[in-house]
């Protein structure tokens, strides 16, 4: 993270705040970029891939990537890797340090406004910005496939609560798995009867209402990449359907819960 110190206290990153000032890297050389480097610790670094479960295969960006390292440890994990920066100091450096760890092939870098990088690939985001860059790159990463697994240091995503947090030393860390969209009107078949649900989505979670022979229950869930769980009534009377979205229907999980359910939209 490259720092820029304002009124003696709070750091703001180079990367974003020029990408939340919407300069091209080409404005951005107009610019004296002679502030202090704030590296991510390499224990925040690690809990960050951790938490994000980063494995093998995975496609990994990383916005405002500094001098490397979240990438290069990522491409030490098997992943391939991609780190974007306005920096073109930084991007020389985070080159040179993936080519003396050995992952040249697997960790490479770009000098580019974070707001135009195509992240529609990632199964992992890796950031370390600021509370407002994070809160204007929010649509964007909504927008990415269900399960796309996003990881930030220090910052949160505002209303957006993160699905795992953890401290490391005093620092936060804070990751989220990309919801689907299930909001609206579903039909669910389950043993002879059909069950109207309402559903309004806030992030992850779920609340509605679902009608059963004329009755209304309240309905509450949550949504896990693309899982889906939907339950309503109480007691015996409990429904739970968990399923997974593919297209306009849910396919049931199974993993115990309520069977013999059909879900599709409208």
């Amino acid at each position: 993270m490259n720092a820029l110190a304002i009124t003696g206290a709070a750091r703001l990153s180079v990367a974003a705040l020029f990408g939340s000032l919407g300069l091209t890297a080409a404005a951005a050389q107009d610019i004296d970029l002679d502030v202090p480097f704030v590296p991510t610790p390499m224990e925040v670094v690690d809990k960050m891939l951790e938490l994000a479960e980063v494995k093998e295969g995975d496609v990994v960006i990383d916005l405002g990537s500094g001098d490397g390292r979240i990438a290069i440890a990522a491409a030490k994990r098997g992943a391939r890797a991609y780190g974007v920066d306005i920096d073109p100091v930084r991007i020389k450096e985070a080159t040179e340090n993936a080519r003396k760890e050995g992952v040249s092939e697997r960790a490479t870098f770009r000098e580019q406004n974070l707001f135009d990088t195509n992240i529609s690939q990632a199964d992992v985001i890796t950031m370390y910005l600021l509370p407002s860059v994070n809160r204007d790159l929010r649509p964007r990463i909504l927008d990415l496939r269900p399960g796309t697994r996003v990881v930030s240091h220090a910052f949160d995503m505002g209303e957006w609560q993160p699905d795992a947090q953890a401290d490391v030393n005093g620092r936060n860390v804070y990751f989220w798995k990309v919801p689907a969209k299930v909001d609206g009107r579903w039909t669910i078949e389950h043993e002879g009867d059909t069950v109207n649900v309402a559903l309004t989505q806030q992030y992850q979670l779920l609340k509605g209402t679902a009608t059963v022979d004329g009755r209304d229950h309240p309905v509450q869930g949550k949504v896990d990449g693309d899982r889906v769980t939907i339950a309503l009534g109480e007691g015996e009377a409990r429904r739970e359907f968990r399923g997974r979205v593919n297209g306009t229907t849910l396919e049931p999980l199974a993993d115990g819960s309520t069977g013999g359910w059909t879900a599709r939209r409208g």
